[in-house]
């Protein structure tokens, strides 16, 4: 059995840019208008998100109205995560067509997407936003729309400020802190999205020159599966208990585990712990599967076609791979989950 999978070193990322703009441009007027027009909605406090849960609302001023995250909900201000939930549009992206175009034109699936407001004299707390960069298969980019000289990102050490209407990529896995020094709000589009050949085709030449692309966790396209391919995949099979911390390492032993089974819920395959559905299983192909709401980071191949049925548990960091095999019981077809 490996041992649980390590960080990438500083050694194999560090050495790029803590940033680099991209080569998408967009009219940071016509942005900028389009959240003037949106008035009369309340600004809501930022709400992180983790495997545990959602956390507690930052008490500063750091405010949030989104246009795309968990099941749409317009008042969820956090981007959503491993789950069972979908990210979707909310009614706010109606209102903002020239907001939908700028994100239709992001070449890749996106998650979320956030206008977050830092008001005038805010500054976040230095922190690290784990497991957002290439070799996790997430990113974070951001699209300033409303800036000023005193709005500021400083990353690894050091401070930047983003020209208005430009896509930007930062490595938010590294320590970075946002403060507004400025006398107006600052607002920013933040998309989360994952790696593609495509997106990152808009990458500067002289960035990708330099970055290791066997550690990036490139997205694959899901590929759905027929309703008698569900339920033939369906089976009682341990958990390692270390599987679900999809956002923080907990600590926890992968050779220990929890019980568990996949079965059909809600038209999908979910993955339960304890009979209780805890993610969504989306096909990826060759039956393994990522993890609703999160990235190729973990899977599960459900390999029951053989003679002992295994599923291997696979958990990615760029090019480095644990796998965790459990025996796999599968379940009859005459007993078909409700």
């Amino acid at each position: 059995m490996s041992s649980p999978l390590e960080r990438p070193s500083g050694a194999t990322w560090h050495h790029l840019p803590a940033a680099a703009p991209l080569g998408l441009s967009f009219d940071a007027a016509r942005l900028a208008a389009e959240v003037k027009g949106l008035a009369d909605l309340k600004w809501r406090p930022n709400r992180p998100v983790h495997q545990n849960g959602l956390g507690e609302e930052d008490t500063f001023d750091w405010k949030i109205i989104p246009l795309r995250g968990p099941t749409g909900n317009v008042q969820r201000t956090d981007p959503g995560g491993a789950g069972l939930e979908d990210h979707l549009d909310t009614p706010v992206l109606g209102r903002c067509p020239y907001h939908a175009e700028v994100l239709a034109g992001i070449p890749a699936p996106l998650h979320s997407a956030r206008l977050m407001a830092l008001g005038p004299g805010a500054e976040t707390h230095e922190h690290s936003d784990g497991h957002t960069n290439f070799p996790w298969g997430f990113l974070r980019l951001h699209i300033p729309i409303v800036t000023q000289p005193g709005a500021e990102l400083t990353v690894d050490g050091q401070t930047y400020h983003w020209e208005a209407g430009r896509l930007w990529y930062a490595d938010f896995d590294r320590l970075h802190i946002a403060r507004n020094r400025g006398a107006e709000r600052r607002i920013h589009l933040v998309v989360d999205t994952v790696p593609t050949p495509e997106l990152m085709a808009l990458f500067p030449a002289g960035f990708l020159d330099e970055l290791p692309w066997s550690d990036v966790l490139m997205a694959r396209e899901p590929l759905p599966l027929q309703p008698f391919e569900q339920l033939a995949l369906r089976c009682h099979v341990d958990i390692p208990a270390n599987f679900p911390d999809w956002s923080d390492d907990s600590g926890a032993d992968p050779d220990d585990s929890l019980p568990g089974s996949v079965e059909v819920r809600d038209g999908r395959l979910t993955l339960c712990i304890a009979g209780e559905p805890r993610f969504g299983l989306v096909h990826i192909g060759n039956a393994e599967f990522r993890l609703q709401g999160w990235t190729e980071e973990r899977t599960i191949v459900l390999d029951l076609d053989r003679a002992k049925p295994v599923a291997r548990f696979r958990v990615r960091c760029g090019r480095s791979l644990d796998e965790y095999l459990r025996p796999a019981k599968p379940v009859a077809h005459a007993s078909s989950t409700p």
